[in-house]
């Protein structure tokens, strides 16, 4: 009897599954192929950055990882070839597509809690707390000779500032945006002023125009591969506490009764913020790299019909806008940050062309 039972579970929960697929509409089909290869392309991008890791491994483990890198290259070369350019066939290329990749993942994954949190100005604050801590690790760098990233003094200083701002929006009466336009403000005010004592007193090799407009050159090895790290990690962490974010994020007053760690996850919140900003801000700069936590969402949120659905679309246009930007910045010699965020205007432009939503609001499903 139990063995009959059970041999019949099977092929009803195959016929239910083969039922769910066949009732996808068209568009959640769409949405559904464009996740899936936008997970593909993570993957490839990812494993790019492991390659070019592996191979300054000593033995067997470098000399494969160089032959498959030099695959990577070689694909680089075809597409050069067809596209009648000289660019992919360099690393620094396959760098900035890998980081440009998983930033325009996890910036509109992280920025869809802040958009419907009404935290935008989080990410721009977060930004200049980065920029001050690029301007530390120049002055560091310049002192002691330390060979490290500079993208880890920012992550620091970064994460440091994401939580002393936690604590002062928490711990002072001002309204809510006063504290993040006391953060912003002083934090890019500390930056100028480090950057600019520093040039008078020891020797700043880089130019630090390219961490406020966004450039190709900045991306290093050493980024791309702490990119990779912090982007596997932000993707893990919201997925683990995926309930958690939502329900602080649609009634943070039910949550507190619920009797959820609050100020736990908002910190925690802010913490992936600003490790999202510090990985986009070789890509985008300084300026600009609020836009990529913002725009997607704001574009997703006039078409979507659900909050998973505007995760989902948020991310599509997320990665549209970044390669695209990408495409235009390597195409014209133009400066990437630019190109990401109007191409990402442009699509939210048209989203609100085509969207008969005029009061926001979205299921929790």
């Amino acid at each position: 009897m139990s063995l009959d039972t059970e041999t019949g579970a099977e092929p009803a929960r195959n016929v239910s599954t083969l039922t769910r697929i066949r009732a996808l509409s068209l568009r959640e089909a769409v949405e559904l192929v464009g996740i899936s290869l936008t997970a593909l392309l993570a993957v490839l991008m990812l494993a790019f950055v492991g390659l070019d890791w592996l191979r300054e491994a000593p033995g067997g483990l470098g000399s494969g990882a160089e032959l498959a890198f030099g695959q990577f290259m070689l694909l680089g070369a075809w597409l050069d070839f067809l596209l009648g350019t000289n660019v992919f066939r360099h690393p620094f290329t396959w760098r900035a597509l890998a980081t440009g990749t998983l930033v325009g993942i996890v910036g509109p994954l992280v920025g869809t809690y802040l958009v419907h949190r009404q935290m935008a100005l989080i990410g721009e604050t977060l930004a200049h707390t980065a920029f001050a801590g690029v301007a530390v690790g120049l002055l560091f760098v310049a002192v002691t000779g330390w060979q490290g990233s500079l993208l880890v003094v920012a992550l620091i200083v970064s994460a440091l500032g994401a939580l002393g701002l936690q604590w002062l929006t928490e711990h002072t009466d001002s309204y809510g945006d006063v504290p993040i336009a006391i953060v912003l403000t002083g934090s890019f005010a500390v930056g100028t002023l480090l950057i600019s004592w520093g040039r008078d007193t020891v020797a700043i090799a880089i130019d630090i125009e390219g961490f406020l407009f966004g450039s190709l050159a900045i991306v290093t090895a050493s980024g791309a591969r702490l990119v990779s790290v912090l982007s596997v990690a932000v993707v893990a962490v919201v997925l683990y506490n995926y309930k958690q974010f939502l329900f602080i994020t649609f009634d943070e007053q039910a949550a507190r009764v619920a009797r959820l760690n609050v100020a736990w996850y908002n910190a925690l919140l802010v913490v992936m913020t600003a490790v999202v900003v510090v990985g986009a801000m070789q890509i985008l700069g300084v300026i600009l790299v609020a836009g990529l936590l913002v725009i997607p969402v704001a574009a997703a949120s006039q078409i979507a019909k659900s909050f998973r659905e505007t995760l989902y679309l948020s991310i599509l246009i997320g990665q549209v806008s970044v390669l695209g930007g990408l495409g235009v910045a390597i195409g014209g010699s133009l400066p990437p940050g630019g190109s990401i965020i109007v191409i990402a205007i442009a699509i939210y432009l048209f989203a609100v062309f085509v969207s008969d939503r005029s009061v926001g609001g979205v299921s929790l499903h």
